[in-house]
């Protein structure tokens, strides 16, 4: 059974930083691109970061560059989202997602199409 479980969510103070980690089971993880999606209240579900499967290469979007780090490690089958300097606007739930490659992954139509999703975890910042 194809399984993604997300964990290390929690509330963090602005400025604060949180480490958000994606386990994967029934699949080797390293045949996916992996990546996280996040989705705050009454808006849509956005990308926010991915790595390949392929030569490692990342994207990340606009509003979380310099402050997320995305990375995997296969031989454990987990990807981590480490998420530096966070602010009220980085509230959302994030979820771990896969699927065959990292194209398009921030433009709205993306979620759609991705193949396998955890179950989400809930990221809170606030003094």
């Amino acid at each position: 059974q194809v399984q993604l479980v997300e964990s290390g969510g929690g509330l963090a103070q602005p400025g604060g930083s949180l480490r958000l980690s994606c386990a994967a089971s029934g699949f080797p993880l390293n045949y996916y691109a992996i990546g996280w999606f996040r989705q705050a209240p009454g808006k849509e579900r956005e990308g926010v970061s991915c790595v390949s499967r392929s030569d490692g290469s990342t994207y990340y979007a606009d509003s979380v560059k310099g402050r997320f780090t995305i990375s995997r490690d296969n031989a454990k089958n987990t990807v981590a989202l480490q998420m530096n300097s966070l602010k009220p606007e980085d509230t959302a739930v994030y979820y771990c997602a896969a699927d065959s490659n990292c194209w398009g992954w921030g433009t709205s139509r993306r979620p759609r199409q991705i193949d396998f999703w955890g179950q989400g975890t809930q990221v809170t910042v606030s003094s």
